[in-house]
């Protein structure tokens, strides 16, 4: 596996990759699938993203957005990560992530901030091997399918 820069012609995977999480209903309050062409909107040569691959066929994707638009966060990056259903459990989530940091750092970025869905041990687990902290618990944060679902909010100093 390896891990590169993504571009906007991987759209399409980043897609296919990010519809299977919203599907699966594990990491996303999101419920309408996205397709390439709003995937590419996520281009915007400020926030990086990044994609592995192997032999070609990207599996994994990791990607920072806005945190909030005020001037005074303009260091501090929400960050998400989505490894395609045939590729779980591989490591290409770590290896997306660990490589996002770098490209987060060269952005200009000093923190990464996110939101995990509590009951998603794996995603949990994974980010405290690669040094985020647990900084609390948001207890009914939003409602996905009619639940009002917990949220633990992590953050990564770069």
């Amino acid at each position: 596996m390896t891990a590169r820069t993504a571009t906007s012609r991987d759209a399409e995977a980043i897609a296919r990759i990010y519809n299977e999480g919203i599907e699966d209903r594990v990491a996303t309050f999101e419920t309408r699938l996205r397709s390439p062409a709003e995937i590419e909107q996520w281009f915007d040569e400020v926030h990086p993203i990044v994609v592995v691959e192997d032999g070609g066929e990207v599996l994994a994707f990791a990607s920072t957005s806005t945190y909030r638009p005020r001037e005074c966060y303009v260091g501090v990056a929400e960050c998400s990560v989505y490894v395609a259903r045939n590729a779980r459990g591989r490591g290409a989530g770590k290896a997306s992530l660990a490589a996002l940091f770098e490209e987060a750092r060269k952005a200009g970025f000093h923190k990464l901030v996110s939101r995990i869905f509590r009951e998603n041990m794996r995603s949990l687990r994974m980010i405290d091997r690669l040094g985020f902290r647990q900084v609390g618990v948001y207890r009914k944060h939003a409602q996905l399918d009619g639940a009002w679902r917990d949220v633990v909010i992590v953050e990564k100093l770069l």
